[in-house]
């Protein structure tokens, strides 16, 4: 499964739809906020359990205002317009029948809903499936927490470290029947995919940096970017 492999907002998602594998491995037991309905903080919490890698992942520290950070964050599809009009990413996301469905153009494809946030703190859940040449197409669930913070750089600039966690659970039984013999193939997809969600939130950051305008003039040129969306992205920028 991969999650937000090579594009932003997915948003977090590759973290998403499968951000296991690389770094230290996370911990089985997840904490769910309790206002979350209960039928599905226990299908997350048995998702950790049961999960078939897991990792937790740690962000490359970069400048970026929080209010741009966030907004690319909580706006997953503007965020992917974003990442492809600065060809970092392949990804597609987008709304249908209510449902915010993720295509990373290789090969994952899926869906995923945010199922918490607060400051500093995101959990998504994703369904979805991984086609591969040499085994079954690999089915799953996973859940994904993005961390993060926000400190003064002292230059009038914010520096912002994050953090990814994934949980990844396999529904096919062929694979499951597998075990150890599938495990090295996930695993590898997986550390593929890990801390690429956040290494793309570092090279967006940059781009900023270096020249906000070329930024937003380049996004401003896909056809199909949200007019509204595209407005609120120019204000935060602090463009005239």
């Amino acid at each position: 499964m991969a999650g937000l492999s090579r594009s932003l907002g997915a948003s977090a998602v590759a973290l998403l739809l499968g951000l296991s594998g690389a770094g230290a491995a996370a911990s089985s037991s997840l904490s769910v906020p309790s206002h979350v309905p209960a039928a599905q903080r226990a299908r997350l919490e048995s998702i950790a359990r049961d999960a078939l890698v897991s990792t937790r992942v740690e962000g490359q520290t970069h400048f970026m205002q929080p209010e741009v950070f966030e907004y690319l964050l909580d706006h997953p599809e503007f965020a992917s317009h974003v990442t492809r009009a600065l060809r970092l990413a392949r990804y597609r996301i987008w709304q249908d029948a209510g449902e915010r469905w993720l295509d990373d153009g290789w090969g994952t494809r899926g869906r995923f809903v945010l199922v918490h946030a607060e400051p500093g703190r995101r959990v998504f859940h994703a369904r979805g499936a991984y086609e591969t040449r040499f085994l079954p197409d690999m089915r799953g669930e996973a859940v994904a927490i993005l961390e993060y913070t926000f400190r003064p750089a002292g230059d009038g600039r914010t520096l912002v470290e994050s953090w990814a966690t994934g949980y990844l659970q396999v529904d096919n039984g062929f694979l499951r029947v597998l075990g150890r013999v599938a495990r090295p193939f996930v695993q590898a997809k997986a550390d593929k995919e890990a801390g690429q969600l956040l290494r793309v939130f570092a090279r967006v950051s940059r781009a900023i940096e270096e020249n906000a305008a070329a930024v937003y003039q380049r996004v401003r040129e896909r056809p199909d970017v949200p007019g509204p969306e595209l407005h609120l992205f120019r204000g935060l920028l602090r463009l005239p």
